[in-house]
């Protein structure tokens, strides 16, 4: 037991922690009208998030043990990339040696789903990303789920 003050963190709270230890990531963020299961449910479905995310056609699990998931990705131009790390309603944090993709959801006080973004190109070799349209191609994951959400 301690004295030291504590806190509880959101997911979103928590995903801008994770992403500001990580150089070129740019964390987007927008507040959507839609229940936060909604979002969760739609983002763990893995079609859903292929559809979303830039540049993907395609992302299916090869291995899964508990939040922990093996998911080999599939690019429009061909690219395969194994991507390793935690997949969960409501949070995501996929790595690769050329890719990291990451998104975080949670409640947002006064109604709606705050919902945060990043990823991009990997710096070889460093948990870093190459910080050229990070923000553009997180802009237009965000619309791409706007514009699913209002289906």
């Amino acid at each position: 037991m301690t004295d030291w003050p504590t806190t509880e963190l959101t997911d979103v709270e928590r995903f801008r922690a994770l992403a500001a230890g990580v150089p070129g990531a740019a964390v987007t963020e927008r507040v959507l009208p839609a229940e936060p299961d909604r979002v969760k449910t739609m983002l763990a479905d893995l079609d859903v998030f292929a559809e979303i995310q830039a540049d993907l056609v395609s992302a299916v699990v090869l291995e899964r043990d508990g939040d922990r998931v093996v998911v080999l990705a599939k690019g429009r131009r061909g690219q395969r990339a194994r991507l390793t790390g935690q997949f969960r309603p409501g949070w995501c944090w996929l790595q690769s040696r050329f890719l990291i993709i990451g998104m975080a959801v949670a409640a947002e006080p006064g109604g709606g789903t705050r919902v945060a973004l990043t990823g991009g190109i990997r710096v070889p070799g460093r948990a870093a990303i190459v910080p050229v349209r990070v923000r553009q191609e997180s802009g237009k994951t965000m619309e791409r789920l706007e514009r699913l959400l209002r289906d």
